[in-house]
């Protein structure tokens, strides 16, 4: 799983990830590196920094400090020495590699006519990894459907909490027809979060019946993906724009069902924010799932109705 990661990795650094015990590189979730300060590495219970020998450090001091030469390297290595060829992604911010897994990007920004240019001076990455946990929703399959008919599902939780994870694996049970009747499925994956497509090919197991729309503003490929490929299950990751909302109201009337993602730390938060709560109040979601990170990544905090009742309370971890 982490040698597409370690390949853009510079070989210091590639050395120091490689010397961690096995236990800590089976549970990674993100390596930070920035210049001039602590080679970070994160897990779902903890944070460290590394040391120059690949020993897990609490003392910051003790920590390796990629240098520019470091960074330059590694930038190199991520855009196979063409940062031409990556200007749409300096643009956005983040870099999707092979095996699904995501870039971000930190520097200097570049802004012209009040939009973002690209990033130049890059200082600062994270090596997000992207982790397949089929089966993960297969607990939830009786909760979003109504006889045959699939519930239009919005999935609520803080940053890092198993949205993704959870939502991939409902792409793949639908597609599949694991458990129910097969449907065809329609993905906009504007960040390359959900499907993970390198060259347009998902890396991640989508299932055999899923089209993919990658890289595409969820607003404007909602309405592509009903128009070009017809598909009966709709599936976006994290909404929150206005013209999301817009654009749900759109999906939803044109007959399809719709899968997706938000931000918030409860329920009362999703209510306050302002792209999302008309979505709430017009009832477009039949189910809610909160998720946390409480026993881990994907922490079932609890399932809601169209109006929040809640259905269930707290469940067992899906996705950790």
């Amino acid at each position: 799983m982490l040698s597409p990661i370690l390949e853009v990795l510079p070989l210091s650094i590639r050395g120091m990830v490689e010397s961690l015990p096995g236990k800590k590189k089976e549970h990674l979730e993100e390596i930070r590196v920035r210049q001039g300060r602590p080679l970070e590495v994160v897990s779902p219970w903890q944070y460290g920094f590394v040391s120059d020998r690949g020993r897990l450090v609490n003392r910051e001091e003790e920590a390796y400090r990629p240098g520019r030469e470091d960074c330059e390297k590694m930038l190199n290595l991520i855009s196979n020495h063409s940062l031409y060829a990556l200007e749409e992604e300096l643009r956005r911010g983040y870099v999707t590699i092979k095996g699904g897994h995501r870039i971000g990007l930190a520097g200097r920004v570049v802004v012209e006519g009040g939009q973002v240019k690209h990033i130049r001076e890059v200082a600062g990455f994270n090596v997000r990894i992207a982790r397949q946990v089929k089966g993960s929703a297969r607990s939830l399959l009786p909760r979003i459907l109504r006889g045959s008919r699939l519930e239009n599902l919005m999935i609520v939780s803080p940053p890092q909490c198993g949205k993704t994870t959870l939502l991939r694996d409902l792409v793949r049970i639908v597609s599949q027809g694991e458990g129910i009747a097969s449907r065809k499925v329609g993905v906009v994956d504007e960040r390359s979060e959900i499907a993970g497509c390198i060259d347009g090919v998902p890396q991640h197991e989508i299932g055999p019946r899923t089209d993919v729309l990658d890289g595409c503003p969820k607003a404007e490929g909602m309405m592509m993906m009903i128009r070009s490929m017809s598909p009966e299950l709709l599936v976006v990751d994290e909404i929150g724009r206005r013209e999301d909302s817009e654009a749900v109201f759109e999906a939803i009337h044109a007959g399809v069902q719709l899968f997706t993602t938000a931000h918030a730390k409860s329920m009362e938060e999703l209510c306050r924010r302002p792209g999302i709560s008309e979505l709430v109040r017009e009832g477009v979601f039949s189910r809610y799932v909160l998720l946390s990170r409480r026993k881990g990544p994907g922490t079932v905090e609890g399932i809601y109705d169209r109006n929040l009742c809640r259905i269930t309370g707290r469940e067992a971890t899906v996705t950790g």
